[in-house]
């Protein structure tokens, strides 16, 4: 690898570039909320040659949305599905303006 395929990696949302500790001490939580999140398969670090627990900004945005419906009282599964079911919504609702735009095409087309 070279230092600027690195560089490009700075930018990348997907990379796991934080460890368990660092995750938990940047979204103010403990290592064990982390592994509460992953075991209800909220979000799946990937992990390093040795086994350990790798994060990406992505993941950690995902867990931060979690923390604060935790923080509001919600438990740890439910805001996982909570979650989970937003994410679905923010899909379909990305796929029917796609719909949308190309009936719209088509019958300009027409």
């Amino acid at each position: 690898m070279t230092a600027d395929d690195s560089y490009g990696r700075l930018d990348d949302d997907d990379y796991p570039a934080y460890t368990m500790g660092r995750a938990a001490e940047m979204l103010g939580t403990t290592q064990g909320f982390l592994r509460a999140i992953g075991d209800h398969r909220l979000i799946t670090p990937l992990r390093s040659e040795g086994g350990h627990r790798r994060y990406s900004r992505y993941q950690l945005r995902i867990a931060a949305r979690a923390r604060e419906l935790v923080d509001q009282g919600t438990p740890t599964e439910a805001a996982c599905c909570i979650i989970a079911l937003e994410d679905q919504l923010e899909e379909a609702q990305r796929i029917n303006a796609e719909h949308r735009r190309s009936a719209a095409l088509h019958t300009a087309a027409t």
